[in-house]
Protein backbone atom coordinates (compact mmCIF):
# COMPACT_ATOMS: atom_id res chain seq x y z
CA UNK A 1 0.00 0.00 0.00
CA UNK A 2 0.98 3.33 -0.70
CA UNK A 3 1.88 5.57 2.51
CA UNK A 4 -0.07 8.29 3.89
CA UNK A 5 0.95 11.65 5.41
CA UNK A 6 -1.17 13.21 7.69
CA UNK A 7 -2.64 16.24 7.61
CA UNK A 8 -1.49 17.71 11.00
CA UNK A 9 -3.62 21.25 10.84
CA UNK A 10 -7.05 18.99 10.63
CA UNK A 11 -5.82 15.51 12.15
CA UNK A 12 -6.80 13.03 9.36
CA UNK A 13 -4.72 10.87 7.53
CA UNK A 14 -5.12 10.79 3.47
CA UNK A 15 -4.46 8.16 1.11
CA UNK A 16 -3.39 8.98 -2.32
CA UNK A 17 -0.90 9.05 -5.17
CA UNK A 18 2.68 8.60 -3.82
CA UNK A 19 4.09 11.66 -3.25
CA UNK A 20 7.80 12.15 -4.69
CA UNK A 21 10.18 14.40 -3.34
CA UNK A 22 12.10 15.65 -6.43
CA UNK A 23 15.24 17.31 -6.09
CA UNK A 24 16.71 19.93 -8.95
CA UNK A 25 20.74 18.39 -8.44
CA UNK A 26 23.49 21.27 -9.64
CA UNK A 27 21.63 24.66 -10.44
CA UNK A 28 24.17 25.08 -13.21
CA UNK A 29 24.16 21.60 -15.23
CA UNK A 30 20.64 20.42 -16.56
CA UNK A 31 18.71 19.14 -13.68
CA UNK A 32 16.43 22.35 -13.24
CA UNK A 33 15.60 22.02 -16.78
CA UNK A 34 14.67 18.66 -17.41
CA UNK A 35 12.61 18.42 -13.70
CA UNK A 36 10.52 21.34 -14.91
CA UNK A 37 10.22 19.90 -18.56
CA UNK A 38 9.26 16.48 -16.84
CA UNK A 39 6.13 18.47 -15.28
CA UNK A 40 3.99 19.09 -18.19
CA UNK A 41 4.14 15.44 -19.05
CA UNK A 42 0.66 14.37 -18.54
CA UNK A 43 1.67 10.76 -17.22
CA UNK A 44 3.52 12.69 -14.02
CA UNK A 45 0.35 14.27 -12.29
CA UNK A 46 -1.80 11.31 -13.55
CA UNK A 47 0.15 8.75 -11.45
CA UNK A 48 1.56 11.00 -8.51
CA UNK A 49 2.27 14.19 -6.42
CA UNK A 50 5.66 15.70 -7.43
CA UNK A 51 6.97 17.75 -4.34
CA UNK A 52 10.11 19.86 -6.15
CA UNK A 53 13.05 20.26 -3.68
CA UNK A 54 14.94 23.71 -5.05
CA UNK A 55 15.83 27.26 -5.40
CA UNK A 56 12.44 29.20 -6.92
CA UNK A 57 14.75 31.71 -8.36
CA UNK A 58 16.57 28.82 -10.10
CA UNK A 59 12.69 27.03 -11.27
CA UNK A 60 11.98 30.63 -12.34
CA UNK A 61 15.04 30.97 -14.45
CA UNK A 62 14.85 26.91 -15.92
CA UNK A 63 10.88 27.70 -16.82
CA UNK A 64 11.87 30.76 -18.17
CA UNK A 65 14.98 29.06 -20.66
CA UNK A 66 12.21 26.69 -21.89
CA UNK A 67 9.87 28.53 -22.35
CA UNK A 68 7.41 26.99 -19.98
CA UNK A 69 4.68 28.88 -17.41
CA UNK A 70 3.42 27.26 -14.52
CA UNK A 71 2.47 28.88 -11.06
CA UNK A 72 5.17 27.75 -7.93
CA UNK A 73 3.70 27.35 -5.10
CA UNK A 74 5.64 27.51 -2.53
CA UNK A 75 4.98 25.55 0.80
CA UNK A 76 6.66 23.70 3.71
CA UNK A 77 5.42 20.87 4.48
CA UNK A 78 4.13 18.09 1.98
CA UNK A 79 0.81 18.15 2.70
CA UNK A 80 0.45 21.81 1.82
CA UNK A 81 0.69 20.86 -2.02
CA UNK A 82 -2.16 21.32 -4.92
CA UNK A 83 -0.43 18.80 -6.67
CA UNK A 84 -2.18 19.81 -9.95
CA UNK A 85 -1.16 20.12 -13.54
CA UNK A 86 -0.23 24.12 -14.32
CA UNK A 87 1.59 24.15 -10.24
CA UNK A 88 4.35 23.50 -9.23
CA UNK A 89 4.76 22.85 -5.58
CA UNK A 90 8.16 23.70 -4.23
CA UNK A 91 9.75 23.80 -1.16
CA UNK A 92 12.28 26.51 -1.66
CA UNK A 93 16.02 26.17 0.15
CA UNK A 94 16.85 29.39 -0.76
CA UNK A 95 20.46 28.76 -1.73
CA UNK A 96 21.39 29.82 -5.01
CA UNK A 97 22.72 33.87 -5.13
CA UNK A 98 21.31 34.35 -9.17
CA UNK A 99 24.00 37.29 -9.05
CA UNK A 100 26.59 34.95 -9.47
CA UNK A 101 25.30 31.51 -10.66
CA UNK A 102 26.81 30.77 -13.76
CA UNK A 103 25.08 27.68 -15.65
CA UNK A 104 27.05 25.11 -17.31
CA UNK A 105 30.25 26.06 -14.71
CA UNK A 106 31.60 24.01 -11.70
CA UNK A 107 30.72 26.19 -8.70
CA UNK A 108 31.05 25.74 -4.76
CA UNK A 109 27.94 27.43 -4.30
CA UNK A 110 26.26 24.86 -6.40
CA UNK A 111 27.85 21.86 -5.14
CA UNK A 112 26.54 22.86 -1.68
CA UNK A 113 23.29 23.54 -2.67
CA UNK A 114 22.87 20.65 -4.46
CA UNK A 115 23.60 18.40 -1.46
CA UNK A 116 21.10 20.74 0.82
CA UNK A 117 18.56 19.55 -1.69
CA UNK A 118 19.79 15.89 -1.02
CA UNK A 119 19.43 16.50 2.91
CA UNK A 120 15.80 18.13 2.74
CA UNK A 121 14.39 15.10 0.83
CA UNK A 122 15.85 12.65 2.87
CA UNK A 123 14.65 14.66 6.02
CA UNK A 124 10.90 13.92 4.90
CA UNK A 125 11.60 10.62 3.25
CA UNK A 126 12.76 9.31 6.85
CA UNK A 127 9.88 9.61 8.48
CA UNK A 128 7.72 9.18 5.26
CA UNK A 129 6.37 12.70 4.54
CA UNK A 130 7.13 11.62 1.20
CA UNK A 131 6.78 7.73 -0.66
CA UNK A 132 9.96 8.51 -2.37
CA UNK A 133 12.68 10.65 -4.22
CA UNK A 134 13.77 10.93 -7.59
CA UNK A 135 17.10 12.81 -8.01
CA UNK A 136 18.09 14.69 -10.88
CA UNK A 137 22.00 15.17 -11.53
CA UNK A 138 25.03 16.56 -9.11
CA UNK A 139 28.35 17.27 -10.23
CA UNK A 140 31.15 15.82 -8.21
CA UNK A 141 33.77 18.37 -8.78
CA UNK A 142 31.39 21.09 -7.80
CA UNK A 143 31.09 19.17 -4.46
CA UNK A 144 34.67 18.60 -4.41
CA UNK A 145 34.34 22.25 -5.13
CA UNK A 146 32.33 23.37 -1.57
CA UNK A 147 35.15 21.29 0.09
CA UNK A 148 32.25 17.93 0.58
CA UNK A 149 33.96 14.46 0.13
CA UNK A 150 31.47 12.77 -2.40
CA UNK A 151 32.04 10.31 -5.35
CA UNK A 152 28.66 9.94 -6.91
CA UNK A 153 25.22 10.80 -6.33
CA UNK A 154 24.48 6.97 -4.28
CA UNK A 155 27.71 7.50 -2.02
CA UNK A 156 25.86 10.05 -1.10
CA UNK A 157 22.82 8.62 0.11
CA UNK A 158 24.55 6.12 1.75
CA UNK A 159 26.69 8.21 3.68
CA UNK A 160 23.59 10.44 4.81
CA UNK A 161 21.41 7.47 5.88
CA UNK A 162 24.56 5.51 7.04
CA UNK A 163 23.77 2.44 4.56
CA UNK A 164 26.45 0.44 3.74
CA UNK A 165 27.32 -0.36 0.08
CA UNK A 166 23.35 0.93 -1.10
CA UNK A 167 22.53 -1.22 -4.41
CA UNK A 168 21.95 0.27 -7.47
CA UNK A 169 19.32 -1.67 -10.04
CA UNK A 170 19.62 0.08 -14.25
CA UNK A 171 16.07 -0.18 -15.57
CA UNK A 172 15.23 0.41 -19.32
CA UNK A 173 12.14 -0.99 -21.02
CA UNK A 174 11.64 -3.90 -18.36
CA UNK A 175 15.04 -4.83 -18.57
CA UNK A 176 16.61 -4.82 -14.74
CA UNK A 177 20.80 -4.72 -14.10
CA UNK A 178 22.24 -4.81 -10.71
CA UNK A 179 26.09 -5.01 -10.52
CA UNK A 180 29.19 -6.68 -8.37
CA UNK A 181 30.53 -3.30 -8.26
CA UNK A 182 30.94 0.10 -9.45
CA UNK A 183 32.67 2.95 -10.15
CA UNK A 184 36.38 0.94 -9.27
CA UNK A 185 38.94 -0.34 -12.41
CA UNK A 186 38.27 -3.02 -14.57
CA UNK A 187 41.36 -4.98 -12.44
CA UNK A 188 39.59 -4.30 -9.51
CA UNK A 189 35.98 -5.47 -10.72
CA UNK A 190 37.78 -8.61 -11.78
CA UNK A 191 39.47 -9.25 -8.09
CA UNK A 192 35.75 -8.73 -6.62
CA UNK A 193 34.24 -11.91 -8.86
CA UNK A 194 34.32 -14.34 -5.82
CA UNK A 195 32.29 -17.26 -4.84
CA UNK A 196 31.42 -15.25 -1.84
CA UNK A 197 30.42 -11.98 -3.33
CA UNK A 198 28.48 -13.51 -5.73
CA UNK A 199 26.72 -15.91 -3.78
CA UNK A 200 26.13 -12.11 -1.69
CA UNK A 201 25.06 -10.09 -4.17
CA UNK A 202 22.19 -13.26 -5.65
CA UNK A 203 20.85 -13.04 -2.15
CA UNK A 204 20.68 -9.04 -2.10
CA UNK A 205 19.46 -8.77 -5.45
CA UNK A 206 16.59 -11.16 -4.57
CA UNK A 207 16.33 -9.10 -1.62
CA UNK A 208 15.96 -5.86 -3.70
CA UNK A 209 13.04 -7.16 -6.22
CA UNK A 210 11.14 -8.31 -3.17
CA UNK A 211 11.65 -4.74 -1.66
CA UNK A 212 9.98 -3.98 -4.89
CA UNK A 213 7.48 -5.96 -5.19
CA UNK A 214 8.90 -7.95 -7.90
CA UNK A 215 8.86 -12.04 -6.72
CA UNK A 216 8.09 -13.82 -9.61
CA UNK A 217 10.93 -14.87 -11.99
CA UNK A 218 14.40 -15.78 -12.26
CA UNK A 219 18.09 -13.83 -11.56
CA UNK A 220 20.28 -14.84 -14.14
CA UNK A 221 24.55 -14.30 -13.53
CA UNK A 222 26.23 -12.86 -16.44
CA UNK A 223 29.49 -14.70 -17.26
CA UNK A 224 32.59 -12.58 -16.83
CA UNK A 225 34.99 -13.74 -19.55
CA UNK A 226 33.82 -14.82 -23.19
CA UNK A 227 31.41 -17.55 -24.55
CA UNK A 228 31.27 -18.02 -20.57
CA UNK A 229 34.69 -19.74 -20.87
CA UNK A 230 33.56 -22.83 -22.33
CA UNK A 231 33.75 -25.25 -19.43
CA UNK A 232 37.42 -25.18 -19.62
CA UNK A 233 40.23 -22.36 -18.25
CA UNK A 234 41.88 -21.14 -21.86
CA UNK A 235 39.27 -18.23 -21.50
CA UNK A 236 39.92 -17.70 -18.16
CA UNK A 237 38.54 -20.05 -14.70
CA UNK A 238 36.26 -17.52 -13.54
CA UNK A 239 33.03 -19.29 -14.15
CA UNK A 240 34.30 -22.40 -12.85
CA UNK A 241 35.96 -21.31 -9.76
CA UNK A 242 33.87 -18.47 -8.53
CA UNK A 243 30.60 -18.21 -10.42
CA UNK A 244 29.21 -21.29 -10.52
CA UNK A 245 29.69 -22.38 -7.09
CA UNK A 246 27.84 -19.22 -5.93
CA UNK A 247 24.86 -19.96 -8.12
CA UNK A 248 24.59 -23.85 -6.79
CA UNK A 249 24.83 -22.63 -3.56
CA UNK A 250 22.44 -20.16 -4.16
CA UNK A 251 19.85 -22.71 -6.01
CA UNK A 252 20.11 -25.18 -3.10
CA UNK A 253 18.99 -23.20 -0.47
CA UNK A 254 15.76 -22.18 -2.66
CA UNK A 255 16.74 -18.95 -4.44
CA UNK A 256 15.64 -18.39 -8.42
CA UNK A 257 18.79 -17.77 -10.29
CA UNK A 258 20.94 -19.42 -13.40
CA UNK A 259 24.02 -18.72 -14.43
CA UNK A 260 26.79 -18.08 -14.96
CA UNK A 261 25.15 -16.98 -18.63
CA UNK A 262 27.27 -16.20 -21.45
CA UNK A 263 27.23 -12.50 -21.51
CA UNK A 264 26.65 -11.69 -25.04
CA UNK A 265 23.33 -12.68 -25.12
CA UNK A 266 22.20 -12.76 -21.66
CA UNK A 267 20.81 -8.82 -21.49
CA UNK A 268 19.36 -10.14 -24.68
CA UNK A 269 17.55 -12.80 -23.23
CA UNK A 270 16.29 -11.12 -20.28
CA UNK A 271 14.98 -8.07 -22.66
CA UNK A 272 12.91 -10.77 -23.91
CA UNK A 273 11.29 -12.29 -20.34
CA UNK A 274 13.24 -14.86 -20.05
CA UNK A 275 14.60 -13.40 -16.64
CA UNK A 276 13.32 -10.84 -14.55
CA UNK A 277 16.61 -8.90 -13.52
CA UNK A 278 20.25 -9.38 -14.42
CA UNK A 279 23.30 -9.46 -11.73
CA UNK A 280 26.34 -7.87 -13.89
CA UNK A 281 29.87 -8.34 -12.93
CA UNK A 282 31.32 -5.13 -13.49
CA UNK A 283 30.17 -1.89 -14.18
CA UNK A 284 30.76 -1.28 -18.09
CA UNK A 285 29.13 -4.83 -18.80
CA UNK A 286 25.71 -3.59 -16.77
CA UNK A 287 26.40 0.13 -18.28
CA UNK A 288 26.80 -0.85 -22.07
CA UNK A 289 24.14 -3.26 -22.46
CA UNK A 290 21.65 -0.90 -20.72
CA UNK A 291 22.51 2.45 -22.40
CA UNK A 292 23.42 1.31 -25.80
CA UNK A 293 19.35 -0.14 -25.69
CA UNK A 294 18.21 3.20 -24.73
CA UNK A 295 20.35 5.65 -23.37
CA UNK A 296 17.94 8.30 -22.61
CA UNK A 297 15.49 5.99 -20.70
CA UNK A 298 17.74 4.32 -19.12
CA UNK A 299 17.63 5.24 -15.14
CA UNK A 300 18.07 3.78 -12.03
CA UNK A 301 16.91 2.64 -8.57
CA UNK A 302 18.60 2.90 -5.49
CA UNK A 303 17.39 -0.13 -2.60
CA UNK A 304 18.77 -0.89 0.51
CA UNK A 305 18.23 2.51 1.80
CA UNK A 306 15.54 3.14 4.08
CA UNK A 307 13.70 4.78 0.79
CA UNK A 308 12.83 4.53 -2.48
CA UNK A 309 15.21 6.81 -4.64
CA UNK A 310 15.10 6.76 -7.98
CA UNK A 311 17.47 9.02 -10.57
CA UNK A 312 18.58 9.45 -13.91
CA UNK A 313 21.59 7.73 -15.31
CA UNK A 314 23.38 11.05 -16.76
CA UNK A 315 25.46 13.62 -15.72
CA UNK A 316 25.04 18.02 -15.19
CA UNK A 317 26.03 18.18 -19.37
CA UNK A 318 27.49 21.63 -18.27
CA UNK A 319 27.64 21.90 -22.28
CA UNK A 320 24.02 22.40 -22.65
CA UNK A 321 22.85 23.71 -19.52
CA UNK A 322 21.25 27.06 -19.71
CA UNK A 323 20.11 26.84 -22.85
CA UNK A 324 16.74 24.67 -22.73
CA UNK A 325 17.34 21.67 -25.04
CA UNK A 326 18.02 18.79 -22.28
CA UNK A 327 16.05 16.13 -22.90
CA UNK A 328 14.07 15.44 -20.26
CA UNK A 329 13.23 11.76 -20.85
CA UNK A 330 14.83 10.48 -18.12
CA UNK A 331 13.61 12.28 -15.77
CA UNK A 332 10.34 11.68 -16.48
CA UNK A 333 10.93 8.08 -16.53
CA UNK A 334 12.95 8.34 -12.97
CA UNK A 335 10.02 9.74 -11.45
CA UNK A 336 7.44 7.61 -13.08
CA UNK A 337 9.72 4.29 -11.90
CA UNK A 338 9.97 5.83 -8.10
CA UNK A 339 5.68 6.35 -8.70
CA UNK A 340 5.51 2.63 -9.89
CA UNK A 341 7.28 0.86 -7.30
CA UNK A 342 6.60 3.00 -4.16
CA UNK A 343 3.23 1.58 -3.37
CA UNK A 344 5.15 -1.97 -3.09
CA UNK A 345 8.61 -0.64 -1.33
CA UNK A 346 9.79 -2.08 1.85
CA UNK A 347 12.92 -1.32 3.38
CA UNK A 348 15.46 -3.95 3.57
CA UNK A 349 16.35 -4.94 7.50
Amino acid sequence: MTNVFKRKEEGIWEPGKPIVAITIGDPAGIGPEIVVKSLFNPKVYAVCRPLIIGDKNVVEQALTLCQKQATINVIQKPWQGTYQQGFIDLIDMQNVDMSKLKKGTVQAMCGRASIDYINKAIELANPKQVDAIATAPINTESIKAAEIDCNCHTEMFGVLTQTKEPLIMFEVRGLRIFFLSQLISLRQACDLVTQERVFDYIIRCTKALESLGVTQGTLAVASLNPRNCEKNASLGDEEIKYIEPAVLEAQARGYHVVGPISVDFVFHKALQGHYHAVLSLHHAQGHVAAKTLDFERTISVTTGLPFLRSSVEHGTAFDIAGQGIASEVGMTEAILAATKYAPYFKAQS
